[in-house]
């Protein structure tokens, strides 16, 4: 069973000045990261006197060309560009749930898809409010939550590791991006074996390293209990 995006969250719509910002806290399309990297320092802050506000928990996504796969899970107050969608998670929604149907692939193909414009798309806000969602009450929303937040600790601690060694075959340069719920039926397929797999694609080349991770027993304890509907 599905539902739409309208269901489980809103847009934001609070204002805040510019001047109780910081190079920290406030977040435009230019200083968030492609493919899911996250946020990194503003270079300046708005003329303007204020700005559109954000709030810990909230769901940043970039509304510009999203195929570029601009996302933030916030981890404070803050502000951010008009240009920046900030998806709040309604009430009885599992906020880290609602990050990660944002960061899925589908996602950001479904907002690709029903954008506006051709040289600098922009995402079509109503559109985009139709996606379809799974069905998911709240327990299962946070048992979600935490296992996909965990596997995507575990990545980011191997990333020293691993994947360095992984490099794109043209560049040399290493690539290295989370895919939660990508993985998400490999997890559930791979429960009885005690072990995720995920991976990693080597620039333009169709090569794909498939790693095995062993998985805690309280982590198949909660990946036992989801549902496989809407995967």
């Amino acid at each position: 069973m599905a539902s739409k995006l309208i269901d489980i969250c809103g847009y934001a719509k609070e204002k805040i000045a510019v001047a109780g910002l910081t190079d920290q806290t406030y977040i435009s399309t230019e200083n968030m990261l492609p493919n899911k990297g996250g946020v990194k320092t503003a270079t300046s802050l708005p003329s303007a006197e204020n700005t559109q506000a954000y709030r810990k928990n909230d769901v940043l996504v970039s509304n510009i060309r999203p195929y570029f796969k601009k996302i933030w899970h916030a981890e404070c107050d803050g502000g951010c560009s008009n240009d920046v969608l900030v998806f709040r998670a309604a009430e009885g929604v599992d906020p880290t749930y609602l990050y990660y149907v944002l960061a899925d692939d589908n996602f950001f193909n479904y907002a690709t898809a029903t954008s506006k414009g051709t040289k600098m798309p922009r995402g079509d806000k109503s559109a985009i409010m139709e996606y379809s969602v799974p069905d998911f009450d709240i327990d299962v929303q946070r048992k979600i939550g935490v296992l996909l937040r965990s596997i995507d600790q575990r990545i980011a601690v191997n990333s020293t590791t691993i994947i360095p060694s992984m490099r794109n075959c043209s560049t040399g340069r290493a690539r290295a991006r989370p895919r939660t719920l990508v993985l998400w039926v490999s997890v559930i397929s791979t429960i009885e074996r005690g072990e995720v797999r995920f991976c990693c694609s080597c620039g333009s080349s169709n090569l794909i390293w498939w790693v095995q991770h062993p998985i805690p027993s309280w982590e198949r304890q909660i990946m036992s209990s989801i549902p496989a509907v809407g995967l």
